[in-house]
């Protein structure tokens, strides 16, 4: 296993406890099998001797971030989402080799909301596009599967309208709490991309009875993640230098460790009931303000970095316009009931690997965060 695996041996011999049974021998694709939570689930899968496929986007490297470690252990198809014959070619190899019903956990996406504002049709194609490409070779080439897990995101609530808060779950204290039923109201070119691809499997379902989920997750983070998503670029600016710039520090935020994510996706694929929609996360949320300060006293404490780190808010990093979205907390009664899914990993546990990943793999990120000005030497590590 590599160095940077999230999966302790007991984590693993739980994974093969409970996932063992339904995705042992098993033919599984994976999109996305290169990217953060998308290697996650591939490490997982293998770990649980699945008969796996990893989709990785084919660039002119085909260079391998975070499943090299395994590439003796699955199948890499080099193709893209956007392409329609490199989809066909995929599915009718799957129709043709697998002697069983695939599951599809289609998780590969453009998936940052501030790059979806730089680069919308992109994100437009990839995100939407590209699911209508996967199942439509679905469905025209016959390929009979167990499960297809469409990856949503918990940003395709945006905010509460007015018009509709009636429809939306308060706790006493009047917090608002998302669950499957919550009206959508999508704030970025990515969150509203996302929606059309969730509907698109709901659209397939009720057409062809392609056995779709859509699972939408509440902000996951921990080790591999893009150092330009917030939890990374706090982490790497305060490995590197004191001051941590941010943008808006108020809205509130639902963090869910990677591995309890991994698990959520297995036990929707392998539980949940085709056609319908599943939200989990950690079941709590926290300011950007509060979050970072967390990690930055987390880091202190275990000796990462110095007790000077300062997070300051700067105007370029905020998203544009009104396209903020305030609160998001999920409520994930529908998956505990159904299946006994629970997350595990406190935010303090989540953190600390976090930092840890981050501090032990610089060449992992060091020349991927968006936070150094064009030139600037990097500074000392503390």
């Amino acid at each position: 296993m590599p160095t940077d695996t999230i999966w302790s041996d007991s984590d693993l011999a739980d994974l093969r406890a409970t996932f063992g049974d339904a995705y042992g021998g098993r033919t599984v694709l994976v999109t996305g099998a290169d990217g953060f939570m998308g290697s996650h689930l591939t490490d997982a899968l293998v770990e649980l001797d699945a008969n796996v496929h990893a989709f990785v986007r084919a660039t002119s490297s085909g260079a391998l971030n975070n499943i090299g470690h395994l590439r003796g252990r699955l199948k890499v198809h080099f193709a893209d989402l956007t392409d329609r014959t490199s989809v066909d070619y995929l599915v009718r190899e799957l129709k043709e080799t697998a002697r069983d019903r695939p599951y599809v956990f289609h998780l590969g996406a453009q998936a940052h909301v501030g790059e979806s504002w730089h680069r919308p049709y992109e994100t437009v194609m990839t995100n939407t596009v590209g699911t209508l490409n996967l199942l439509q070779s679905v469905v025209d080439w016959g390929l009979e599967l167990e499960k297809f897990d469409t990856a949503g995101t918990s940003e395709e609530y945006g905010n509460v309208r007015e018009d509709v808060a009636h429809h939306h779950d308060f706790d006493d204290a009047g917090a608002l709490v998302l669950h499957e039923r919550s009206p959508i109201n999508p704030k970025s070119v990515y969150a509203t991309a996302k929606v059309a691809a969730d509907f698109l499997t709901m659209n397939y379902f009720d057409a062809f009875g392609v056995p779709g989920v859509v699972t939408r997750m509440f902000n996951n983070y921990g080790p591999r993640q893009n150092p330009r998503y917030v939890t990374g670029t706090i982490i790497t600016q305060a490995l590197t230098r004191p001051t941590i710039e941010l943008g808006n520090l108020g809205p509130l935020r639902d963090f869910c460790f990677c591995t309890d994510g991994v698990r959520g996706h297995l036990t929707v694929a392998a539980q949940g009931r085709p056609g319908d929609v599943y939200v989990y996360g950690q079941g709590e949320n926290v300011s950007m303000r509060d979050w970072a300060q967390l990690i930055v006293s987390t880091g202190v404490e275990h000796g990462f970095w110095a007790d000077d780190r300062e997070v300051v808010t700067t105007p370029a990093r905020f998203r544009p316009g009104a396209s903020d979205v305030e609160a998001l907390r999920v409520g994930h009664d529908k998956l505990t009931r159904e299946t006994g899914w629970m997350p595990r990993v406190s935010w303090e546990e989540g953190v600390l690997r976090t930092i840890q990943w981050y501090a032990e793999n610089r060449d992992r990120w060091i020349g991927r965060v968006d936070w150094l000005p064009t030139g600037a030497p990097l500074s000392p590590q503390s």
